[in-house]
């Protein structure tokens, strides 16, 4: 209504500024300066007395001044950027490393680095059912990735059949294109099929022959590297990575199974077994042999052991393996102050090689595909250069109590500095995922995406949901016992629309059977043990969570009698915030609302915000993954209100092709901002009046793109005290965070 009038009024401003004129007939009042000034305070003065009388939503004329930034990624824009995850690597003699992933949302699942920068990316990795893998290898002619192709149906085109999956090698030549061979398969006759069961873990090339490990036959198979035409094959339990030594002789990764530890085993090539072998090792997950390269690791096997050394162990391998040092903080990320970065400290690793001149080079993917790593080091230990690439279907928030001054995603914690340039403000300064004292943490065996970060007490914690809502979890930090590390503390699931366990697999133990439950971790261990579940039943359908700054849990269900309150029942002895199902509040949702979708209560002003599709605008189909067609305010909450101050319309489907929707909604300050799910763009509403102030898309600064929202928490906010809004939204695309800075 109060958009109508504003429109209305604008056009009696030009008219009346056109009668003016023909009744003066005097040119200059036109350009006239007062004269307009005049005009203006004279409608301003109208609208804002409407404005004062009524509680209309209004679309502003005022716009934010705001610049764009990004956290989590060494590269903002472009398409060379560092890819979500390094699962196997090889460094040549001039330190260019090749690097292999299954899976990169922006098709970068082999990349190809070199002094510090992304330089080129293995095409055609990405789509058409393709995948990487988690082996990689080259010569002075070609690389060689392991790879995965699936099915494509009825195709002219080298596909595999329905319901078959080609587990192959790929070539391709030093610059990154596909490299064909004459028998070669797949659509540009560049694959070697080895395997229909399962991937190949390991690849190694000396002279004109190629080691591939096939982990299903039990087989190290050997091809020609120009026709590859298989020559031979010898039989290998459980083949993992491999590496050649100075005597052309393979080092082989025997990966554990059943029960029985990892070794590493000594071959010829002719597949004869050798006396020497390394078994005093928990986790090896890469070798690299310097084969007479390095000339400070000539003679020497470096081994990743991922294990809880988190170190890289060197052994002098001329005659019976000896371990003769190590590289890397014993203990790993969780020396000295758990989970603290440092230069030494290494975590989840999944590569090691040398160049010629003994430099080394490390990649660390955290637990669980935390995200790349990939680090260079003098001989001597020094950090030479660091690419990061942290961010994978993942949102931030900052601690409130720092003033937005330390910023959490799922299991990073950055230290900012918003004086820096863009994507300059971030630093990497803690992981806060413990995988050896909490091998029952959620994070490892889930995969949240939206984060909270709270204040209670004036404590620290962090919730986590994920990008189903089928969950939230809950972490603690104690800086005296584990450092920087979130402690597992308790757990919130929905209810399974059948009588069976919600969270199906072996984890977590002792879950109920049959409800929806609350896990607390009593005892403080970190485990989710028998007497530690407090269980319901109730509606299945989750619409979204919220934390407030009290810390008490609100749930939205996509049903009429749909909001759940938990209230806050204080903190144990060990540091977990209490809530039960006996405390639980049942609030009746809105009548304007028929799909709730997104809560957000803010105790110091009694204000909820709800967003969901809405009797006047219904949604069209069931797209579970949409905040719904409004946002609307409502004042007074807890003493019974339910008729909303304002209510907008926020952009939705309409067609059922999802062109245009909203994927999530955050409120902070002065604003409520929502981001469409395709497009990116940040809408900002006035929380007061709901009028529209600004619209924000990707600026330069991250080349003016975005990927698609995928998470229902894939935009947070936060006020800083001096009025100025961080914007975090979710970049999975190109592994990021985007960040707008709104002046205050």
């Amino acid at each position: 209504m109060k958009n109508k009038f504003f429109t209305q009024l604008l056009q009696l401003r030009h008219k009346l500024n056109q009668h003016i004129q023909k009744i003066f007939n005097i040119r200059y009042l036109k350009k006239s300066k007062t004269f307009n000034f005049l005009l203006s305070l004279t409608v301003g003065v109208i609208v804002t007395t409407i404005g004062i009388t009524t509680d209309w939503a209004t679309t502003g004329t005022s716009t934010l001044t705001y610049k764009t930034s990004w956290i989590g990624n060494t590269i903002g824009s472009g398409n060379l950027r560092v890819q979500n995850n390094i699962e196997a690597m090889f460094v040549t003699p001039d330190g260019t490393v090749y690097t292999n992933s299954h899976w990169d949302e922006a098709g970068t699942e082999a990349g190809i680095y070199k002094d510090g920068k992304v330089i080129g990316a293995l095409e055609d990795t990405h789509g058409w059912s393709r995948g990487g893998g988690k082996a990689v290898t080259a010569n002075s002619k070609y690389i060689y990735i392991a790879m995965t192709q699936g099915s494509r149906g009825n195709t002219k085109e080298d596909y595999p059949p329905e319901g078959t999956t080609w587990y192959s090698v790929r070539r391709y030549d030093l610059t990154g294109k596909p490299a064909p061979f004459p028998e070669g398969r797949g659509w540009d006759k560049s694959m070697l099929i080895t395997s229909t069961k399962s991937e190949v873990t390991g690849l190694a090339t000396v002279g004109n022959e190629l080691y591939v490990s096939d982990f299903a036959a039990n087989q190290i198979r050997v091809y020609d590297t120009e026709t590859m035409k298989e020559l031979r094959s010898f039989t290998f339990a459980n083949p993992g990575a491999i590496t050649i030594d100075s005597q052309k002789n393979l080092w082989i990764i025997q990966s554990k199974n059943a029960g029985k530890p990892a070794k590493i085993l000594h071959y010829s090539q002719s597949g004869k077994q050798l006396s020497q072998q390394i078994a005093d090792i928990v986790e090896p997950t890469a070798l690299f042999t310097a084969a007479g390269i390095a000339i400070n690791h000539q003679g020497k096997l470096l081994v990743a052991e991922n294990g809880p050394r988190q170190q890289i162990l060197i052994y002098d391998i001329k005659d019976k393996p000896v371990q003769t040092g190590s590289f890397g903080c014993k203990g790993g990320i969780y020396a000295g102050v758990p989970g603290e970065v440092r230069d030494l400290k290494l975590y989840g690793l999944t590569g090691v090689g040398t160049d010629a001149s003994g430099n080394i080079y490390i990649n660390s993917n955290g637990f669980n595909k935390s995200g790349t790593d990939l680090r260079k080091f003098s001989p001597s230990g020094k950090l030479m250069w660091r690419s990061l690439g942290l961010i994978f279907v993942d949102n931030a928030d900052a601690d409130p109590k720092t003033d937005g001054v330390d910023v959490f995603t799922k299991q990073e914690h950055y230290l900012m500095n918003y004086s820096k340039p863009a994507g300059k403000q971030w630093t990497y300064k803690a992981y806060t995922l413990n995988a050896f004292k909490y091998p029952q943490d959620p994070r490892l065996h889930t995969s949240p995406d939206g984060t909270f970060v709270r204040r209670i007490k004036g404590k620290p914690f962090l919730f986590l949901t994920d990008m189903y809502n089928s969950f939230l979890q809950i972490y603690r930090f104690n800086p005296d016992t584990d450092g920087k590390v979130a402690i597992p503390a308790g757990m919130f699931v929905g209810t399974n629309s059948a009588d069976k366990p919600f969270i199906k697999g072996n984890w977590p133990p002792h879950q109920p059977k049959q409800g929806e439950w609350i896990w607390r971790d009593r005892n403080g261990n970190g485990k989710f043990e028998n007497n530690e579940y407090d269980t319901s039943k109730d509606y299945p359908y989750i619409g979204g969570w919220w934390v407030d700054s009290k810390g008490d849990v609100w749930k939205a269900l996509r049903t009429e009698d749909g909001i759940r309150h938990y209230p806050l029942q204080g903190i144990d002895a060990k540091g977990n915030p209490i809530y039960s199902y006996g405390s639980m509040e049942k609030q009746t949702t809105p009548n304007i609302f028929n799909d709730l979708r997104r809560i957000e209560y803010f105790p110091e002003t009694d204000s909820m915000y709800l967003s969901g599709f809405t009797v006047d605008h219904p949604a069209f189909g069931d797209d579970a993954g949409v905040a719904g067609s409004e946002i609307a305010r409502f004042d007074n909450w807890s003493k019974g209100n339910r008729t909303p101050k304002w209510r907008i319309v926020i952009p939705y489907d309409t067609t059922g092709k999802r062109e245009v929707s909203t994927a999530a909604m955050s409120v902070a300050g002065d604003y409520v901002f929502a981001v469409t799910v395709k497009t990116a763009e940040v809408y900002v509403y006035n929380a007061k009046t709901g009028a529209q102030v600004q619209q924000l898309k990707p600026g330069p600064e991250v080349g003016g793109e975005s990927g698609w929202i995928d998470i229902p928490y894939g935009i947070r906010a936060f006020r800083r005290s001096n009025g100025e809004h961080l914007v975090f939204v979710e970049e999975n695309w190109k592994g990021k965070v985007i960040m707008y800075r709104l002046a205050g």
